[in-house]
C-alpha cells in the first residue's frame, strides 16, 4: 500500500473529506488529493497535522492498514466476560482447521505433562501469573515457529 493509499483510508475511516481536512491543516483539497494520488508528499509538520486530524500517530498513519487497525479495535473494545464465553478453539478452527480434529490424533498425555512443567518454570522463575506465563509461552512457540 503507498502512502497516498493510507492517508485516503485513514481519512475514510474518521468519515472526512478532502475538504474538511484541507481546512483542518490550511491547505487547499487538491492538495490532499496530490498527497492521496501520491503525486505530492505533505512535509513533516503536515503530516504531524494529518495524523491528528485523522487520530493516529504519525508511525501509524506511516503504516495504516485498516483491516489491522479494525482488528485492534475490536480486541481493544473486547471485555474479560466475553472473552471467557468465547470458544477460541472453534472460532481458530475456522481458520485452521487442524484445530478441530487434533485432540483425537495426539496423544495430548505425551505433551501436557512437559507443558505444564514449562509453565510452572515460568510462574516460578519471573513471578508471572497463570495468563501471563501462559502468554509468555505462546509467545515463544510463536518464535520458535517463525525462525523454523
Amino acid at each position: 500500500m503507498t502512502l497516498g493509499n493510507n492517508f485516503f483510508n485513514a481519512r475514510k475511516k474518521q468519515g472526512l473529506s478532502q475538504e474538511e481536512v484541507a481546512e483542518k491543516l490550511g491547505v487547499s483539497r487538491q492538495t490532499i488529493s496530490k498527497w492521496e494520488l501520491d503525486e505530492t508528499l505533505p512535509d513533516i509538520n503536515q503530516s504531524k497535522k494529518l495524523a491528528a486530524a485523522f487520530k493516529v500517530s504519525l508511525d501509524e498513519l506511516i503504516e495504516f492498514d485498516p483491516d489491522l487497525n479494525d482488528i485492534k479495535e475490536v480486541i481493544a473494545k473486547t471485555s474479560e466476560e466475553k472473552q471467557q464465553a468465547i470458544d477460541w478453539t472453534n472460532v481458530w478452527a475456522e481458520k485452521y482447521p487442524v484445530l478441530a480434529k487434533y485432540q483425537q490424533d495426539v496423544r495430548l498425555d505425551d505433551y501436557i505433562p512437559q507443558i505444564t512443567d514449562m509453565l510452572k518454570r515460568l510462574k516460578k522463575d519471573y513471578g508471572y501469573n497463570d495468563q501471563d506465563a501462559f502468554l509468555v509461552f505462546k509467545d515463544i512457540l510463536a518464535q520458535v515457529w517463525k525462525n523454523n
